[in-house]
């Protein structure tokens, strides 16, 4: 089974749709469904990385401290923040300059 939906869309999008599908001779929600497909995973991702940020900050979801996570990932933690500090020490334009 499926859905229809309705939605409005930019004039300038609405536009670059009706010209491919113009030229390829398919309908525009081919390409609407194509896009979905291969998007929407995307943003289903991105916001729930976004929701699940905001519970962190309110202390609301759990967390670990870092070094922990390191070290059960076969890090030394102090390793790491070694690398890290030259890294941004070769990175940062002024670093000569100190």
């Amino acid at each position: 089974m499926s859905d229809m939906i309705s939605l409005r869309l930019p004039s300038e999008l609405s536009e670059r749709l009706d010209r491919l599908a113009a030229r390829t001779r398919r309908p525009k929600s081919v390409y609407v469904r194509e896009a979905l497909e291969e998007h929407l995973s995307d943003l289903e991702w991105a916001y729930d990385l976004a929701s699940h940020a905001e519970e962190v900050r309110a202390g609301v979801a759990a967390t670990r401290p870092m070094d922990d996570l390191a070290r059960e990932l076969g890090f030394e933690p102090d390793e790491l923040r070694a690398e890290a500090g030259d890294s941004a020490a070769e990175e940062s334009p002024h670093a000569d300059q100190a």
